[in-house]
């Protein structure tokens, strides 16, 4: 697993105008390629009369799935520019339409190359990125009499709780940057006075 990627921070559309075609790239975070395609037919739907509702997509975290459509413009024109623009910027769980309503001046291939990936650069500068990154996901588990300070020294020194159980013992899900592990365990006996117990889990990808 690769340490971070980025991806958008939200859904949004972004505008511009080119020679008179209007480029209206429209992106979203996509956690599937499903996820994806649903969001290129939504954007379809939405534009019925547009000429061209051009995609790319990268779904993983390594940008194991990447997709990428002209819909009808000249081959490598639109959807791959889109693709390239999307991994320049290391954007990973996101998929981009670009909607062309024509304008009557042609652009040529490399107004297109340009118009097409200049789009969705603009549309990431506005809506902004967040970047992920990797940890192990950890539980802690601790008396109730020490929970609540726990809960709060956890928080209060920026660690990821994800989830807290109040079961016979009170259960805490956090999320650990994998170099901090041996700091943490450490911390963690020496706040509880050693009666916490801490198991790791598995790998994930989390905000910072």
């Amino acid at each position: 697993m690769q340490e971070q990627y980025r991806t958008v921070a939200r859904e949004g559309v972004h505008e511009t105008e080119i020679s008179k075609s209007r480029f209206i790239c429209a992106l979203a975070p996509a956690a599937t390629e499903q996820e994806a395609q649903d969001f290129i037919q939504r954007i379809r739907k939405e534009h019925p009369t547009a000429t061209h509702n051009c995609y790319a997509y990268v779904i993983g975290a390594e940008g194991g799935i990447q997709k990428a459509s002209d819909d009808g413009e000249p081959g490598g024109t639109a959807g791959v520019p889109m693709l390239q623009m999307l991994l320049r910027r290391e954007v990973r769980y996101v998929v981009a339409v670009v909607t062309r309503y024509f304008g009557g001046v042609k652009l040529g291939a490399g107004g297109l190359i340009r118009a097409y990936g200049g789009a969705v650069g603009e549309a990431l500068d506005a809506l902004g990125t967040i970047t992920c990154k990797r940890f192990r996901l950890a539980t802690v588990t601790v008396d109730h009499q020490r929970a609540g300070k726990l809960e709060n020294d956890l928080r209060a020194t920026g660690r990821e709780v994800r989830d807290v159980r109040y079961e016979a013992e009170v259960t805490i899900e956090i999320g650990l940057p994998e170099a901090d592990v041996d700091a943490f365990r450490a911390w963690l006996a020496d706040t509880t006075a050693g009666t916490a117990v801490l198991e790791l889990g598995g790998e994930a990808y989390g905000t910072v």
